[in-house]
Protein backbone atom coordinates (compact mmCIF):
# COMPACT_ATOMS: atom_id res chain seq x y z
CA UNK A 1 0.00 0.00 0.00
CA UNK A 2 2.86 2.36 0.87
CA UNK A 3 4.39 1.91 -2.59
CA UNK A 4 1.03 2.66 -4.23
CA UNK A 5 0.70 5.89 -2.27
CA UNK A 6 4.30 6.85 -3.03
CA UNK A 7 3.77 6.13 -6.72
CA UNK A 8 0.67 8.29 -6.76
CA UNK A 9 2.59 11.11 -5.13
CA UNK A 10 5.47 10.69 -7.56
CA UNK A 11 3.11 11.04 -10.46
CA UNK A 12 1.24 14.04 -9.09
CA UNK A 13 3.28 16.56 -11.07
CA UNK A 14 2.87 16.74 -14.86
CA UNK A 15 5.43 14.78 -16.87
CA UNK A 16 6.01 17.77 -19.14
CA UNK A 17 8.10 19.57 -16.52
CA UNK A 18 11.39 19.11 -18.40
CA UNK A 19 13.18 22.25 -17.25
CA UNK A 20 16.61 23.87 -17.00
CA UNK A 21 17.73 22.49 -20.36
CA UNK A 22 19.19 19.40 -18.67
CA UNK A 23 19.22 16.50 -21.06
CA UNK A 24 15.78 17.57 -22.29
CA UNK A 25 16.54 17.64 -25.99
CA UNK A 26 18.66 15.60 -28.34
CA UNK A 27 22.11 16.96 -29.15
CA UNK A 28 22.09 18.85 -32.44
CA UNK A 29 25.31 18.49 -34.41
CA UNK A 30 26.70 16.42 -37.28
CA UNK A 31 27.13 12.75 -36.55
CA UNK A 32 30.67 11.42 -36.81
CA UNK A 33 31.70 7.86 -37.62
CA UNK A 34 32.95 5.50 -34.95
CA UNK A 35 36.37 6.62 -33.71
CA UNK A 36 35.66 10.30 -34.36
CA UNK A 37 34.15 13.23 -32.44
CA UNK A 38 32.80 16.56 -33.63
CA UNK A 39 35.02 19.59 -33.04
CA UNK A 40 33.00 22.85 -33.04
CA UNK A 41 36.11 24.93 -33.61
CA UNK A 42 37.11 23.18 -36.84
CA UNK A 43 33.51 22.21 -37.68
CA UNK A 44 34.69 18.73 -38.58
CA UNK A 45 34.96 15.23 -37.23
CA UNK A 46 38.33 14.54 -35.60
CA UNK A 47 39.89 11.37 -34.20
CA UNK A 48 38.92 10.43 -30.66
CA UNK A 49 42.65 10.14 -29.97
CA UNK A 50 43.89 13.27 -31.78
CA UNK A 51 41.38 15.86 -30.62
CA UNK A 52 41.90 19.08 -28.68
CA UNK A 53 38.47 19.19 -27.06
CA UNK A 54 38.16 20.36 -23.47
CA UNK A 55 36.45 18.24 -20.83
CA UNK A 56 33.06 19.96 -21.15
CA UNK A 57 33.08 19.46 -24.94
CA UNK A 58 33.98 15.81 -24.41
CA UNK A 59 31.01 15.36 -22.09
CA UNK A 60 28.76 16.82 -24.81
CA UNK A 61 30.25 14.35 -27.28
CA UNK A 62 29.63 11.48 -24.86
CA UNK A 63 26.02 12.61 -24.63
CA UNK A 64 25.69 12.84 -28.43
CA UNK A 65 27.21 9.39 -28.89
CA UNK A 66 24.89 7.97 -26.25
CA UNK A 67 21.91 9.52 -28.00
CA UNK A 68 23.02 7.72 -31.17
CA UNK A 69 23.36 4.43 -29.29
CA UNK A 70 27.16 4.49 -29.63
CA UNK A 71 27.80 3.47 -26.03
CA UNK A 72 31.15 1.76 -26.64
CA UNK A 73 32.42 4.85 -28.51
CA UNK A 74 31.24 7.03 -25.63
CA UNK A 75 33.21 4.85 -23.23
CA UNK A 76 36.38 5.46 -25.29
CA UNK A 77 35.98 9.18 -24.62
CA UNK A 78 35.06 8.63 -20.99
CA UNK A 79 38.34 6.74 -20.53
CA UNK A 80 40.14 10.00 -21.44
CA UNK A 81 38.35 11.98 -18.74
CA UNK A 82 39.00 12.31 -15.00
CA UNK A 83 38.11 8.85 -13.69
CA UNK A 84 36.95 10.09 -10.29
CA UNK A 85 34.71 12.90 -11.61
CA UNK A 86 31.06 12.30 -10.77
CA UNK A 87 30.03 13.20 -14.35
CA UNK A 88 32.38 10.57 -15.78
CA UNK A 89 31.05 8.01 -13.33
CA UNK A 90 27.45 8.95 -14.16
CA UNK A 91 27.96 8.47 -17.90
CA UNK A 92 29.94 5.26 -17.35
CA UNK A 93 26.91 4.04 -15.43
CA UNK A 94 24.54 5.15 -18.16
CA UNK A 95 26.51 3.57 -21.02
CA UNK A 96 26.97 0.33 -19.10
CA UNK A 97 23.26 0.16 -18.26
CA UNK A 98 22.34 0.68 -21.88
CA UNK A 99 24.80 -2.05 -22.88
CA UNK A 100 23.04 -4.44 -20.50
CA UNK A 101 25.60 -4.35 -17.68
CA UNK A 102 23.18 -3.35 -14.93
CA UNK A 103 25.30 -4.36 -11.94
CA UNK A 104 28.32 -2.48 -13.31
CA UNK A 105 26.11 0.54 -14.02
CA UNK A 106 24.72 0.62 -10.49
CA UNK A 107 28.26 0.49 -9.08
CA UNK A 108 29.22 3.52 -11.20
CA UNK A 109 26.10 5.44 -10.14
CA UNK A 110 26.85 4.65 -6.48
CA UNK A 111 30.42 5.91 -6.87
CA UNK A 112 29.15 9.10 -8.57
CA UNK A 113 26.77 9.71 -5.67
CA UNK A 114 29.51 9.05 -3.09
CA UNK A 115 31.48 11.86 -4.75
CA UNK A 116 28.50 14.16 -5.21
CA UNK A 117 25.25 13.28 -3.41
CA UNK A 118 23.56 16.20 -5.22
CA UNK A 119 24.17 14.70 -8.68
CA UNK A 120 20.52 14.51 -9.69
CA UNK A 121 21.38 13.16 -13.15
CA UNK A 122 23.09 10.12 -11.59
CA UNK A 123 20.05 9.71 -9.35
CA UNK A 124 17.67 9.92 -12.34
CA UNK A 125 19.59 7.35 -14.35
CA UNK A 126 19.99 5.05 -11.34
CA UNK A 127 16.29 5.38 -10.59
CA UNK A 128 15.43 4.60 -14.20
CA UNK A 129 17.52 1.45 -13.91
CA UNK A 130 15.57 0.48 -10.80
CA UNK A 131 12.26 1.21 -12.55
CA UNK A 132 13.27 -0.83 -15.60
CA UNK A 133 14.07 -3.74 -13.27
CA UNK A 134 10.72 -3.36 -11.50
CA UNK A 135 12.17 -2.04 -8.23
CA UNK A 136 9.73 0.84 -7.87
CA UNK A 137 10.51 1.37 -4.18
CA UNK A 138 14.19 2.02 -4.99
CA UNK A 139 13.22 4.24 -7.93
CA UNK A 140 10.93 6.27 -5.66
CA UNK A 141 13.76 6.63 -3.15
CA UNK A 142 15.89 8.23 -5.90
CA UNK A 143 12.98 10.46 -6.90
CA UNK A 144 12.64 11.71 -3.32
CA UNK A 145 16.41 12.32 -3.20
CA UNK A 146 16.28 14.30 -6.46
CA UNK A 147 13.61 16.52 -4.94
CA UNK A 148 15.50 16.91 -1.65
CA UNK A 149 18.57 18.06 -3.60
CA UNK A 150 16.63 20.82 -5.36
CA UNK A 151 15.71 18.86 -8.48
CA UNK A 152 11.96 19.51 -8.47
CA UNK A 153 10.86 20.58 -11.94
CA UNK A 154 14.05 19.40 -13.67
CA UNK A 155 14.55 16.91 -16.46
CA UNK A 156 16.00 14.49 -13.91
CA UNK A 157 12.80 14.49 -11.88
CA UNK A 158 10.45 14.36 -14.87
CA UNK A 159 12.33 11.56 -16.64
CA UNK A 160 12.37 9.42 -13.50
CA UNK A 161 8.66 10.07 -12.87
CA UNK A 162 7.98 8.96 -16.44
CA UNK A 163 10.04 5.80 -15.95
CA UNK A 164 8.17 5.00 -12.73
CA UNK A 165 4.79 5.60 -14.37
CA UNK A 166 5.43 3.87 -17.68
CA UNK A 167 8.48 1.63 -17.29
CA UNK A 168 10.07 3.50 -20.23
CA UNK A 169 13.52 4.98 -19.74
CA UNK A 170 15.41 7.50 -21.85
CA UNK A 171 18.16 6.50 -24.24
CA UNK A 172 20.46 9.42 -23.42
Amino acid sequence: MRILVATALALALPVTAFANGEESSAPKKPKCESGFVYDKKTKSCVSTNGHTLDTDALYQEVRAMSYDGRYADAQVLLAQMPADDDRTLTYMGFTNRKMGHTDVAMAYYSRALERNPSNILARAYMGQGFAADGDIAAALEQLRAIRSHGGTGTWAEASLRTAIATGRTVDW
